[in-house]
């Protein structure tokens, strides 16, 4: 039995979609656990054993790993709670249960950087290594999918590269570092949880195929969108500021704060991209199938869509 967390995420839907199909090959089941069932596709309700609640519940946790073998840990971070009630704390309950339970392998979406200077005062990073090690001290074989800035999150900026031709960042211009595509992500973790004969803790870094700036990033998208696109960094302050204003926990603020100052200062760097054995999906391509559509929709279908 796997049992997959966050299944209608940005991740874990695509991580669903492939298990759904390649699960019965190899004699598997899958369970999710979702606060909403209606937010499940059709065409795999029939297809899976649904444990309604959050992940993050006690009572959820004891139903939802119950007899299962391997599990998708994934944390919707909480802005309205600091960075370690937000992790280590939503996942504590979590971690009593597979320990209590026998789990044999977990595979959980983490971030990186352990091992940097910069590890200890990376803010909610920080906070997703202290998780890693909460996961690994229960005993089970652990696997952290260390995973950079995903691409996915230029889609918050389509309205802005839509109107204006910007997209905005707190890095310097020129500072290179890896970027993923979630689908990416989502094939890694399929993997491992389909083919458990690893053993012990480690971290699997899920990286796309070049270090890109974001200078690198704006000459490319304005060659796939084919208009000018322009990088504008926001200082951190105005950031905060701008966070604060949304009414979010004040340490969870602080926490992103720190972690995009220490990702200006190198935290995602110097990875080995040897141990990724999946094909990586490239900037460009991901503009062109993704990006570009949602950019070019009229702002009623991007916001219908």
């Amino acid at each position: 039995m796997i049992v997959i967390t966050a299944p209608t995420g940005n991740i874990g839907r695509r991580l669903l979609s492939l298990l759904v199909e390649a699960a019965p090959a190899h004699g598997e089941e899958v369970r999710v656990v979702v606060r909403d069932p209606a937010r499940l596709p059709e065409a795999v309700r029939g297809r899976v054993e649904v444990v309604t609640g959050s992940h993050g519940d006690a009572a959820t946790a004891e139903r939802a790993f119950t007899g299962a073998d391997a599990v998708f840990w994934l944390v919707p971070p909480d802005a309205s709670l600091t960075p370690d009630e937000a992790y280590s704390g939503f996942t504590r309950p979590a971690a009593r249960a597979f320990a209590a339970h026998g789990v044999g392998h977990v595979v959980g979406v983490s971030a990186l950087g352990r091992g940097t200077p910069q590890a200890a005062r990376a803010g909610l990073v920080t906070a997703s290594l202290a998780m890693d090690d909460l996961i690994a001290g229960s005993g089970v074989a652990y696997r952290a999918l260390a995973c950079p800035s995903f691409y996915e999150n230029l889609l918050e900026e389509a309205d802005s590269l839509r109107e204006h031709g910007v997209f905005t960042d707190t890095v310097a211009a020129d500072r290179p570092a890896p970027m993923v595509a979630v689908a990416d992500i989502a094939a890694t973790a399929a993997g491992l949880l389909l083919d458990r004969s690893w053993t012990g803790v480690g971290s699997v870094p899920v990286l796309g195929p070049q270090d890109l700036s974001p200078d690198d990033l704006a000459r490319i998208m304005t060659e796939e969108l084919g208009r000018p696109v322009h990088y504008r960094r926001q200082p951190l302050d105005e950031l905060r500021s701008t966070m604060l204003g949304y009414g979010l926990n004040e340490e969870f603020v602080e926490g992103m704060v720190d972690m995009k100052r220490a990702k200006d200062q190198g935290l995602d760097a110097g990875v080995d991209r040897s141990p990724q054995a999946a094909p990586a999906t490239g900037f460009a391509q991901w503009c062109a199938r993704t990006l570009k559509p949602a950019v070019l929709a009229t702002p009623e279908a991007a916001d219908v869509h």
